[in-house]
């Protein structure tokens, strides 16, 4: 086996761990760097379990470590990322934070307005849905386009159920409540956490709209509610059968 190859197990090997992995699709999602602390308070595990994990993880090559300086009091603190040739292992690529960082801040200071990132979100969430359905029967995908998706019968479990599955795709870890008649589903992750805080006019109103157009496309189903970071609740939307 040639020193690439050898290179290559290493990292499998390394990721063959759940901790370690779970760890490494933590710092996948963040758009910026972490420190032990914050990694072992996301994953509700304690910071000397989760440090020998990040520091076999450096080793081999998967993470790049930055060091912060403290001041005077207490030692630095080390902030660990993506390594830049770390593998995607299908997530975004290491740049993709900086450049949803960078155009965050582009659309803040060009004035967006919050209808007007709802309504790109909007489409997203059409086209999403015209996916999926593609994906089942290419026949339906019109349909499902033009708002007038499988759910349109009224019935709103398998509007909820279609959408709690994407967004579990995107990473939001969704959580459902409710009955026959109403739903509410949280949204007990959030993968543009730091994005939103930054930015819950642009980020937010961005989510939102993609909810709103999935429901919309997907039928049976409407939103009556989309509580957002600003809301000082749990995020979450809440839906109606039609």
């Amino acid at each position: 086996m040639d020193d690439r190859g050898r290179h290559r197990l290493a990292l499998l090997k390394a990721l063959g761990d759940n901790t370690r992995y779970a760890i490494y699709l933590e710092l996948a999602r963040s758009p910026r760097p972490r420190s032990t602390a914050e990694v072992a308070e996301s994953l509700e595990l304690h910071p000397n379990t989760v440090r020998p994990h990040l520091e076999r993880m450096r080793d081999v090559g998967l993470l790049s470590v930055e060091t912060e300086s403290r001041g005077d009091v207490g030692r630095p603190q080390h902030l660990y990322s993506l390594a830049p040739d770390a593998p995607s292992l299908g997530l975004e690529p290491p740049p993709m934070p900086l450049l949803a960082r960078l155009l965050a801040q582009v659309a803040a200071a060009a004035g967006v307005q919050a209808e007007e990132a709802a309504e790109v979100g909007r489409e997203q969430g059409r086209r999403s849905v015209g996916e999926r359905v593609l994906g089942r029967d290419e026949g339906r995908a019109d349909a499902a386009a033009s708002g007038e998706g499988d759910g349109g019968d009224g019935t709103l479990a398998p509007c909820v159920e279609a959408l709690v599955a994407e967004l579990a795709r995107l990473g939001f870890d969704p959580a459902v409540a409710g009955d026959a008649e109403a739903a509410s589903v949280a949204f007990t992750h959030c993968p543009f956490a730091e994005l939103a805080q930054a930015h819950p006019e642009i980020v937010c109103q961005l989510h939102r709209g993609m909810v709103e157009g999935f429901v919309e496309a997907r039928g049976g189903a409407t939103v009556g509610r989309f509580a957002t970071l600003l809301d000082r609740q749990p995020c979450r939307v809440e839906l109606s059968g039609v």
